[in-house]
């Protein structure tokens, strides 16, 4: 099975190779039948702590790495 691939922004990189990335979704309300926008944050493992906040990135989904970390990052700048 393929592994997910996302996009989104990274909104921290306080913690010691680990990035929160903002992912953010367009969805179809189920009665307007207008866009909205869901957002959700992932975090992500970044070996190098090459990430700041502010840039966009692709993250990948890997094993778990620990509690709350089951993305890796994939590709900076998009």
């Amino acid at each position: 099975m393929p592994r997910r691939v996302m996009q989104g922004t990274v909104v921290s990189d306080k913690a010691d190779k680990t990035v929160v990335v903002k992912v953010e979704r367009r969805v179809m309300h189920p009665l307007y039948k207008k866009f909205i926008r869901r957002t959700k944050k992932y975090t992500a493992h970044d070996e190098t702590n090459a990430l700041k906040t502010g840039d966009v990135c692709r993250i990948r989904e890997c094993r778990p790495i620990s509690k709350r970390k089951c993305w890796e990052v994939v590709a900076e700048n998009g």
